[in-house]
């Protein structure tokens, strides 16, 4: 699992997106908005947008106040018009779909979006809700028992590690 490899593999496909169309792109907090922090300025696009998804996660009764801390970190900001646009949403990994559902409904309360695509630097496949990326940096087979987590280095760098999950 190389995270950098697969940051070049979606950041030339955007490129090659950029030459034909016009998108803007939002990374779910916070794996997901190093992405597209990083792809904007990689790109020279003048912003990108975060979604912060923790109000509308299914298991937020359960999360309780982790989820508010998250909410407070790094909240929601689109400085774009979402209404017609036509959006790229950005995630480090994809595995059951839920934070993907939770990410179009924050969305879609700020608008009325044209298109929306998803970009994910790893798929670990393992669907619960019917959600399939349209970019993939890297499909990759890890234990149920164990979370891919994307760290960011001094210099911007990214890299996964491999931590077991809390039971």
């Amino acid at each position: 699992m190389n995270a950098e490899k697969s940051y070049e593999k979606l950041l030339e496909n955007l490129r090659q997106r950029k030459q034909s169309a016009s998108f803007e792109i939002a990374g779910l907090a916070m794996g997901g908005a190093w992405i597209a922090e990083r792809l904007a300025s990689d790109l020279g696009m003048p912003h990108y947008g975060v979604i912060n998804v923790a109000f509308h996660r299914d298991d937020y009764a359960e999360k309780g106040m982790t989820a508010l801390r998250t909410a407070s970190t790094k909240s929601t900001n689109l400085p774009f018009d979402v209404n017609g646009a036509n959006i790229i949403l950005i995630d480090d990994v994809l595995l059951t779909g839920r934070t993907v559902r939770a990410a179009l409904n924050e969305l879609f309360d700020f608008g009325r979006p044209a298109q929306v695509e998803l970009m994910v630097l790893a798929d670990r496949g393992k669907r619960e809700l019917p959600v399939a990326a349209h970019f993939v940096g890297e499909e990759v087979q890890i234990p149920d028992q164990q979370i891919l987590v994307l760290e960011k280095d001094a210099a911007g760098k990214f890299s996964f590690q491999l931590e077991e999950r809390a039971e």
